[in-house]
């Protein structure tokens, strides 16, 4: 099968869908993965699942790159010696509080929001939001205009200047697009975690469905007090941070 033939198989699989109970799978002792059941794939995904991350900024170390990579490794980016052009779905930031001194470390990325702006100023549709609150660019039909990029207030869009090589077979990518974290939705569909949250050692990303109250992202947003990075602005985020 030709490069060209590929993306066309392989979007069945991107716009799948999933739902969503919560099972753990001992890692070692303490330390617990969650695991969602998958739906099968030619199940539409639902509205009664809203897809989330909780990030615990308490535990997430400073200088610790593991998302980052986990995310290059699973969707073909590249995360050492980047240029300016190069796609970064993660990036980690940096914050210190001018008045206390309190520095925090965060990783930042798609905020998977309820009323995303990059699909409102879509001219082609192709940013979209599934039932289950995951936000997508659908290849095919982007046009690579970067009104997304203009409209996206966390800067977490990357548009793809080169040629694209050697690409994974759950997400592919092309020159001339426009690109963010999907939150490993080919993962997600299949019962999966997101691979930056498999890698974080530490386990400060939580995720899972926030609407269902057994979740350990519901339950932990319910018993800790978390933030929405420019709540002002109303999106109602699917990332929440813990700790800042």
């Amino acid at each position: 099968m030709s490069r060209q033939q590929q993306p066309d198989q392989n979007r069945r699989g991107f716009l799948a869908a999933t739902g969503a109970t919560v099972a753990g799978l001992a890692l070692a002792p303490g330390v617990f993965l969650h695991q969602a059941n998958a739906r099968p794939a030619e199940q539409a995904a639902s509205s009664k699942v809203r897809w989330g991350m909780l990030v615990d900024t308490n535990k997430c170390a400073s200088g610790c790159k593991d998302c980052v990579q986990a995310c290059g490794k699973e969707n073909g980016l590249k995360t050492d010696n980047l240029t300016p052009t190069d796609s970064q779905w993660i990036r980690k930031l940096e914050l210190r509080h001018k008045a206390t001194g309190r520095e925090v470390s965060l990783p930042m990325m798609c905020q998977h929001c309820e009323k995303p702006p990059c699909v409102d100023v879509c001219p082609t549709g192709a940013s979209m939001k599934r039932a289950d609150g995951i936000v997508l660019v659908d290849k095919h039909i982007c046009i690579g205009c970067r009104y997304c990029m203009m409209a996206c207030p966390y800067k977490a869009r990357s548009f793809v200047h080169e040629t694209v090589t050697d690409q994974m077979p759950d997400m592919p990518r092309g020159k001339g697009t426009v690109e963010s974290c999907t939150f490993c939705v080919h993962r997600v569909d299949r019962g999966e975690q997101p691979a930056c949250v498999v890698s974080c050692k530490e386990g400060a990303l939580v995720f899972g469905d926030m609407n269902d109250p057994n979740s350990e992202i519901a339950q932990r947003l319910k018993q800790y007090s978390s933030t929405e990075v420019r709540a002002d602005l109303r999106l109602n985020p699917g990332v929440r941070y813990q700790g800042i």
